[in-house]
């Protein structure tokens, strides 16, 4: 037996499986805005690890920090124990790119785990139980954040789940109503991603801020997708004037390697530290390489034009894929859905596609929409040669 074809025996045998038909492509390197399979071929990558790899594959600062980094110490103790320098230039930095009053910030390993820790440091806050979250939200898959799905058909083998979880549809101004004194928080993606890219109406976010100031809830906004440029601002909550109470961010903020966190205001933080000590603790939350990472990449996303080009990069996509068989294209920035006409021509197109070097993905709950999430490095020339492929596979399905 072929050694690529020994490996892939022993990645279904010994690694374990989420779906019954993964991609399984092997992949020998990656870099920019491309994935090289075993077999030579590259892939150009419209996905970036599902909106984690904000500045592409391999990108040269984020391997020299990594690996200036692992020369000086890598993990040394659980966190918030040592004075870690990356880890404190990292949010440092970060406050500084935050309104007040988010200003401090607890790292942790990933998007799940922060929703996790923000949903405890609400209820240690406000001495309240319940949580409102959004219909259709996607917030992770840990049994907290799977507690904030109502979709049932995903819950329902692994119940019960937290208790006094309460719903809300997205968008309704009508249904803030149901937000009183009993609620501690109110969960929200500032953009719905498995729903669709499901941008916030006018005044939407606004006024959800307001009724929690109204009852004493606080505002938790999941930026683990949206945040870190991808939109054309730092953080998608910029574009629609509504400043959370606690900031859960993740995905693109380490370009690629796993890292997640929750900001808040120095003194709701504060309550995590007593009464009960270590009210939140984690073993590799701020770990120095990965902080070294994360540091790299808000330096380079902030200090460069690739927050700018987004929403230039926005509109070429924008002009280029017309077609009969796309009904639309939601979301911002390099956070688009495209949409088409139905999930079987979805299938067809990120199946199809992948046969012809460009990867597309699907989204958790709008089953006519592909993701299309590329690096915020990719090239207009890498746009329009995906794109070219995209309206191929479509024409080829019309005819």
């Amino acid at each position: 037996m072929a050694s690529d074809d020994l490996m892939k025996k022993d990645f279904f045998k010994y690694q374990a499986q989420t779906t019954p038909h993964p991609m399984a492509m092997e992949v020998s390197h990656a870099k920019g805005s491309y994935i090289y399979d075993t077999n030579g071929n590259a892939h150009l990558d419209f996905v970036a690890g599902v909106s984690a790899c904000s500045l592409g594959h391999c990108h040269p600062k984020i391997v020299k920090a990594v690996q200036q980094q692992t020369e000086q110490y890598m993990h040394v103790m659980v966190y918030g124990e040592y004075v870690q320098g990356p880890a404190v230039a990292y949010t440092k930095l970060l406050a500084s790119h935050l309104p007040k009053p988010l200003e401090t910030t607890y790292l942790v390993n990933s998007g799940t785990e922060a929703i996790e820790g923000a949903l405890k440091l609400a209820r240690r806050v406000t001495g309240r139980s319940q949580i409102v979250a959004a219909r259709q939200a996607y917030h992770g898959n840990t049994m907290g954040s799977l507690s904030l799905m109502d979709y049932e058909e995903r819950k329902a083998p692994f119940r019960p789940l937290l208790p006094d979880i309460a719903f809300i549809t997205f968008n309704s101004i009508q249904e803030l109503r149901n937000i009183t004194k009993k609620t501690a928080a109110v969960v929200l993606e500032t953009i719905q991603g498995g729903a669709g890219f499901i941008l916030p109406k006018d005044g939407y976010l606004q006024q959800v801020r307001k009724r929690c100031n109204e009852v004493g809830a606080l505002l938790i906004l999941d930026e683990i997708q949206p945040g870190f440029g991808r939109t054309g601002k730092l953080f998608a909550f910029e574009h629609y004037n509504c400043i959370p109470d606690i900031l859960v961010i993740g995905k693109g903020m380490a370009a690629g390697l796993p890292i997640g966190a929750f900001t808040a205001s120095h003194e709701m933080m504060a309550t995590l530290k007593e009464s009960p000590k270590l009210g939140h603790i984690t073993t590799f939350g701020g770990n120095p390489v990965i902080a070294a990472a994360a540091l790299a990449a808000l330096k380079e996303i902030t200090e460069s034009t690739l927050i700018r080009d987004t929403l230039d990069k926005e509109q070429v996509f924008r002009k280029r894929l017309q077609h009969k068989l796309i009904r639309g294209i939601r979301g911002k920035g390099l956070m688009l859905a495209l949409l088409l006409e139905s999930s079987e021509i979805a299938d067809h197109l990120v199946h199809s596609c992948a046969q012809k070097g460009l990867i597309l993905f699907w989204l958790l709950f709008e089953k006519k929409a592909v993701r299309i999430t590329p690096p915020l490095t990719i090239s207009i020339a890498e746009i329009e040669e995906g794109c070219d492929k995209i309206l191929e596979v479509l024409n080829e399905l019309e005819q």
